[in-house]
């Protein structure tokens, strides 16, 4: 029987609506489906992932069974095993360990797109375990953190066709996602009355379709912002009304960006100063105005907090503050939230007791979650992966012995892989549930088969601030023995006492009774492939029964352009640059200097189709295309370093080394940008490990989130005439 079902691509978080012919269980014909959400057939148009759909379901690489190791760890060598007795084993090694050293003894570290979060959140929440690593410290968190400090909630752009100027901060839509935002973004920038500012480093596509490209040194944001902050106060091109009767501490901020003129940040920045007013006076003179920021300066380290701050600071002095066309505070959602289904809050003395972050992060943990209200706490309390590896070499504070690996490379993706590769080694129990046979797979006692793109049903809501969520049925039944992380868990909890916290048996279920209080059923949810109210706005002004303002859900109830709250656990009552982190020492840089290298500024971790971190490095067509990592500058920092397009160059710090080809393209001078995340998955497993090895340490990152450096560093280089191993190939 041959039938066409409404599914999901899940090759990024954007969840592209599909239709999917399928005959006797199998899929057999895929092909966009524009009356879903994102409702515009360009975008898959442009899209190189979403026909892996097809492919991988067969995919001879394709993780089919529940694998167990039968020899050393790392020895590659596996025995398949049937589901019981695999959640059997590792339920039992469970129950043994939390007996043994107590709840926390388990980890996980989660990453994506193909993943639900909540549900190992509720687990690990259920197992009694604080130690839940993800990303957030340098994706995501270091934003929402500001905005619920500066204005009580968090912000998203809400750019519309009245929109009079865009700013895109260290984010590059048109590689990242290819969503319906990067379509808004490429109208907004042909639209000759909106203006469209890009900035970044790199001269990326993005950066293509701007009316003003701003190339600042990595890691000197936050003093951008400040220069921007001096134009608009000291030309009066605030909003006065706005200002005073919603801002805090505006005479302060007014002091404080003094010394940040643009000749100075000119300096620093390696900006224009001309640029730097033309940018502020579109900005606080074409409203509303919106900014949009990303991982480029969620990744700077020390810096990244005030970064954030100053970027609230200058949406707020122009009024660009929930208002249609800025942004807009986002809305609670009608659905269950994810705070909710993660089921931490019911948890939250036993889990902060256990918390390793509480002395360290003062925001990234269970007391700074406190201050706020209804954030999805993991992701916000998430464990920060120096202290879980610390407890895991010493037992200290107590002992890491477990670890949950879903949708995530750590070997190849968290910072100094040496170290991640040493402690993971040292481990008593190690699950990995995903598509492959990564890295980190081959080091698990038990690999568990993840259902992908189109097995299963999906359900995104916009990392739990927001009143949408966008996704849809599975188009079949996973193929093989595959499982939906939501039955691993949901299955693995119910043999470890957890049942009555499990009381839907599909996913499908789960999502139902999700969307019920939103008055959305789960078919009617398929059909329209979104759960979307439209935003209302200057929610600060609403008025209780006694005719009150409603003002802001901070400490003094109005905008707090100099922070009560951030003095109180050691940070700055207005936004201040750090120093960039130097990965290099002293000493290893004079030493490299006299045998020929030299010393320059790193940024890595740009994101770039048809890649995504670690991922997709398995598609044939995709490493024809793209066949080798490259290190990336421009043309004049090439020829200062004495390089051509073409060469091999090795990469150094203190903490390992890199072989990358050069590439030249327009981007800040005297910065080069490497490519991460890259492996071999044609490879027989020996062990083999590369990548540009960076060491993280929480006494290295910045002091309230704890994010670390991957944007704002250093490394030593020179040219090599060894070969790639990617010129091996072939």
């Amino acid at each position: 029987m041959r039938v066409e079902k409404r599914t999901n691509c899940h090759f990024c978080g954007y969840l592209c609506g599909v239709v999917a012919t399928v005959e006797d269980g199998r899929v057999v014909d895929l092909r966009p489906d524009p009356t879903r959400y994102p409702y515009d057939e360009r975008i898959m148009a442009g899209c190189r992932r979403w026909r892996m759909n097809l492919d991988v379901l067969d995919g001879e690489d394709r993780v089919n069974h529940p694998l167990h190791r039968v020899g050393q760890r790392g020895s590659g060598q596996w025995e398949r095993v049937s589901w019981d007795e695999a959640l059997d084993g590792i339920a039992g090694a469970l129950d043994g360990l939390r007996r043994e050293h107590g709840p926390g003894v388990l980890a996980s570290m989660i990453g994506g797109p193909h993943t639900s979060f909540w549900p190992l959140h509720r687990f690990m929440t259920l197992f009694g375990s604080p130690n839940n690593m993800g990303i957030g410290q340098i994706c995501w968190n270091p934003r929402i953190w500001m905005d619920v400090v500066t204005f009580g909630w968090t912000v998203e752009a809400d750019i519309r066709p009245e929109t009079g100027c865009v700013f895109v901060w260290g984010t590059n839509p048109a590689e990242s996602d290819n969503s319906l935002f990067w379509r808004t973004l490429l109208k907004t920038g042909r639209d000759p009355e909106t203006k469209l500012v890009v900035i970044d480093p790199r001269f990326t596509r993005t950066a293509r379709a701007a009316d003003l490209w701003l190339a600042p040194q990595p890691g000197t944001d936050c003093t951008l912002a400040l220069a921007f902050l001096n134009v608009i106060v000291s030309e009066g091109l605030y909003d006065r009304d706005f200002v005073e009767v919603w801002c805090h501490g505006f005479d302060e901020l007014v002091d404080h960006v003094q010394p940040y003129t643009p000749e100075h940040a000119a300096e620093v920045c390696g900006v224009d100063a001309e640029d730097i007013r033309t940018a502020a006076r579109w900005f606080a003179c074409a409203r509303p105005s919106a900014l949009v920021s990303g991982r480029g300066i969620d990744q700077v380290g020390a810096s990244v907090a005030p970064t954030h701050r100053a970027i609230c600071c200058l949406r707020a002095i122009t009024g660009n503050l929930d208002v249609p066309g800025s942004c807009v505070l986002a809305d609670a959602s009608d659905f269950i939230q994810e705070a909710d289904l993660e089921l931490t809050l019911e948890h939250m003395d036993e889990l902060s007791a256990r918390c390793t972050n509480t002395p360290y992060t003062p925001l990234q943990c269970y007391e700074g979650y406190a201050k706020v209200e209804e954030l999805p706490v993991r992701y916000l309390t998430s464990a920060h992966p120096d202290l879980v590896l610390h407890a895991m070499e010493t037992g200290q504070p107590y002992p890491v012995r477990a670890l949950i690996v879903e949708a995530t490379n750590p070997l190849l993706t968290y910072a100094d892989t040496h170290r991640v590769y040493r402690a993971l080694k040292g481990l008593d129990l190690i699950v990995v549930l995903d598509y492959y046979l990564t890295p980190t797979a081959q080091l698990a006692d038990y690999v568990l088969p993840a259902a992908g793109a189109i097995e299963r049903p999906t359900f995104q809501a916009h990392g739990g601030v927001g009143n949408i969520a966008y996704g849809g049925a599975a188009a079949c039944a996973p193929y093989y023995e595959r499982k939906t992380d939501y039955e691993v868990f949901r299955e693995l909890g119910i043999r470890l006492g957890q049942q009555d916290e499990w009381p839907d048996a599909t996913f499908e279920e789960a999502i139902a009774r999700t969307l019920a209080p939103a008055g959305m059923t789960w078919e009617q949810y398929c059909d329209t492939g979104i759960y979307f109210r439209a935003p209302w706005y200057q929610k600060h002004e609403m008025t209780d029964e006694q005719m009150r303002p409603a003002g802001f859900a901070t400490t003094t109830g109005k905008v707090e352009l100099a922070s009560e709250l951030l003095p109180k656990l050691g940070g700055d009552r207005l936004p201040k640059p750090a120093t960039p982190r130097m990965l290099c020492s002293d000493a290893f840089v004079a030493a490299r200097q006299r045998e020929g290298w030299q010393h320059v500024k790193l940024m890595t971790g740009g994101r770039k189709q048809p890649y995504n971190a670690s991922m997709y490095l398995n598609n044939a067509a995709f490493r024809a295309a793209v066949p080798e990592p490259v290190l990336e500058m421009s043309p004049r920092t090439a020829e200062e370093l004495g390089f051509v397009a073409g060469d091999t160059v090795q990469i150094a710090s203190d903490s390992g080394t890199a072989l990358l080809k050069v590439a030249t393209i327009p981007m800040a001078d005297g910065v080069v940008q490497a490519d991460y995340g890259w492996w071999h998955p044609e490879w027989p497993w020996d062990e083999r490990e590369g990548g540009m090895w960076t060491s993280c340490s929480i006494d290295q990152s910045e002091p309230l989130i704890g994010t670390w450096s991957y944007n704002a560093i250093d490394c030593m280089i020179r040219k090599t005439e060894g070969p790639l191993s990617w010129d091996e190939l072939g």
